[in-house]
C-alpha cells in the first residue's frame, strides 16, 4: 500500500491545491495529514483527493470544531496509533518523543510535523517522516511525500516538491 504524507498547509491554498494534485498523480491509497491546516476552508481541496485521509490536529488549529466538521469526520484530536497493511503506525503534529516511540519497538512508522522540515531517517529500525511543509512560509519549499509500506526505509520514500 501507497501512502501520502503532509502536513503545514497553513491555509495556503495554491500549495494545498498542488499537493491534491501530486498525491493523485502518485497513486497513493491512503493519505495522512499532519494537522496545521488553520482554517476549516482550507480543507475545501481535499474533497479532490482519490484516496480516503486521516489527520491530527495541530498547534495552528484553532478552530477545532468547524475543522472537525469541514473534515467531515476524518481529522482526530491528539495522536493516531492505527495498523495498515501490517505496518504499525504512529502520526502525531509535534512529536518530542519520537525517538522513545522509535525505541520501543511497538511502530515501524513514525509520521509528524510541526517543524515544516523536511526529515526521513530510520532510528532502532523505525523509519521517521517530517513530510515538511505544504504552505513553504519557513523553509521557502513546498513538499510531500510518498511511501510504499512494503519498503520501509528512508532509501523508499519519494519527496515531491511542489512549487
Amino acid at each position: 500500500m501507497k501512502l501520502g504524507i503532509l502536513s503545514d498547509t497553513h491555509d495556503n491554498l495554491a500549495r494545498i491545491e498542488r499537493a491534491v494534485t501530486a498525491l493523485n498523480d502518485a497513486g497513493v491509497d491512503f493519505i495522512f495529514h499532519l494537522g496545521d491546516y488553520c482554517a476549516p476552508f482550507s480543507l475545501r481541496p481535499l474533497k479532490d483527493l482519490r484516496a480516503d485521509w486521516v489527520g491530527v490536529l495541530g498547534n495552528n488549529d484553532g478552530e477545532i470544531r468547524g475543522l472537525t466538521e469541514a473534515s467531515e469526520g476524518k481529522m482526530r484530536p491528539g495522536n493516531l496509533a492505527l495498523e495498515i497493511d501490517g505496518a504499525r503506525i504512529f502520526a502525531d503534529h509535534v512529536n518530542p518523543v519520537k525517538g522513545a516511540l522509535a525505541a520501543s519497538g511497538h511502530f515501524d512508522l513514525i509520521l509528524y510535523g510541526h517543524t515544516h522540515a523536511l526529515e526521513i531517517y530510520e532510528e532502532h529500525r523505525c523509519l521517521c517522516v517530517n513530510p515538511g511543509e505544504v504552505c513553504g512560509y519557513l523553509t521557502g519549499r513546498s513538499t510531500v511525500v510518498c511511501l510504499d509500506l512494503d519498503h520501509l526505509t528512508p532509501e523508499g520514500v519519494k519527496v515531491i516538491d511542489l512549487a
